[in-house]
């Protein structure tokens, strides 16, 4: 296969469209990208391995050179689904326009990967290359973090460094907060209202559940602080709340979701048991009638020491200072194989919005970074 031009790439990775959900019906998986990624990086001189999870969930690994260590970039092949009618651009093709490429995942994260190949052209003598240098594409980054967690537990390799590509408008970052989001159901009685004692309200119970859930929100801000992030204590948000189906019924059901931030380092059992403590009194004053499930499997919080030399060095090379952010990547998973950094062209501010987009600005530095960090670490 020939060698593909950086726009090849680049709009092959768009115009294939993977989008993970927890919807049953929008899920497609990642697959067919992952097919077309090996293809181009095979001709590329890598050795490529496909590894399904689980159905139709793949991850791609990708090996340049021999040898130990090495330099690891990393990204999700996945996308979140786009909303129907709010986009003024195809999402699943890759539009040049404004200064800007157009399409779902040009900046989150699958355009990232063609700025990868397009590194590894612009050095164009491998001889001296003295450490491999390997590819990940992970898959389900959007939901479960799947691939990144299968990852983390059976890699057969083990480089010196990481960099994960998603989108820090060329930023090193080397922390971010973790999330936990979990749902909490009353199961009352439902009955008719016109007389109360013919059920169990589930909104009245939940009524006394918020209470202490604002005093366990106030307690995590006193209790845990931490001087690296812009808001430096973690955060709970009280994000979705139903109950009930009509006014002259008792509510049989009532249901809250929320979040929680941790910071990096705490402890995600420590959080939960502080979370059971909190509603303890509720919970046996209505034994059976409150459930705490989680609404996906937590992510712990993420730090690469702002000291570590490859923070210094990335900082260093990228000519911006190292920061944190309060979203979350693959990073605490990765972080658990080498020391990892998130570094990628384009802005978070664009990830899982419509008419997302990645500037034409961030073209030429972007693959300057990527080729000089190979250099560094590989050669």
């Amino acid at each position: 296969m020939q060698i593909p031009s950086f726009l090849e790439v680049y709009e092959g990775l768009i115009s294939t469209s993977s989008i993970s959900s927890s919807d049953p019906s929008l899920d497609e998986g990642n697959a067919k990208v992952c097919e077309k990624m090996a293809d181009w990086l095979t001709a590329l001189g890598f050795q490529v391995e496909s590894e399904e999870v689980e159905p139709g969930k793949i991850n791609l690994m990708a090996k340049k050179g021999e040898g130990e260590g090495g330099l690891l970039m990393a990204g999700h092949t996945d996308t979140v689904p786009f909303d129907e009618g709010r986009w003024n651009y195809n999402p699943h093709a890759l539009t040049q326009d404004n200064q800007r490429f157009y399409g779902l995942g040009t900046a989150d994260m699958k355009g990232f990967f063609a700025f990868v190949m397009e590194a590894v052209k612009k050095i164009e003598d491998w001889s001296h290359q003295k450490k491999p240098l390997y590819i990940l594409a992970t898959c389900d980054e959007e939901t479960t973090m799947l691939g990144a967690r299968h990852f983390s537990a059976t890699t057969p390799f083990k480089p010196d460094y990481c960099i994960i590509g998603e989108p820090t408008s060329l930023t090193p970052v080397y922390g971010h907060k973790g999330h936990v989001a979990n749902a909490i159901r009353i199961t009352g009685k439902s009955g008719h209202s016109s007389n109360p004692a013919y059920g169990v309200n589930a909104i009245e119970i939940m009524h006394e559940v918020l209470a202490p859930m604002l005093q366990l929100r106030d307690q995590l801000s006193r209790t845990y602080h931490h001087p690296g992030f812009e808001i430096p204590s973690p955060t709970l948000n009280l994000g979705h709340i139903h109950g009930g189906d009509s006014p002259n019924r008792i509510c049989g059901c009532c249901e809250l979701h929320y979040d929680v931030r941790p910071l990096p380092g705490m402890s995600l059992d420590g959080l939960h048991n502080l979370l059971t403590d909190a509603l303890k009194e509720v919970a046996s004053k209505w034994p059976g009638r409150i459930d705490i499930t989680p609404l996906h499997a937590p992510i712990p919080g993420y730090e690469c020491a702002h000291d570590h030399p490859f923070v210094t060095q990335m900082s260093e090379l990228s000519q911006l200072e190292a920061q944190t952010v309060n979203y979350c990547t693959e990073a605490p998973f990765l972080q658990e194989v080498c020391p990892t950094l998130v570094l990628g062209p384009g802005s978070i501010e664009q990830a899982h919005q419509p008419d997302e987009f990645l500037a034409f600005e961030f073209i030429d530095p972007t693959i300057d970074v990527l080729s000089k960090t190979m250099w560094k670490y590989c050669f």
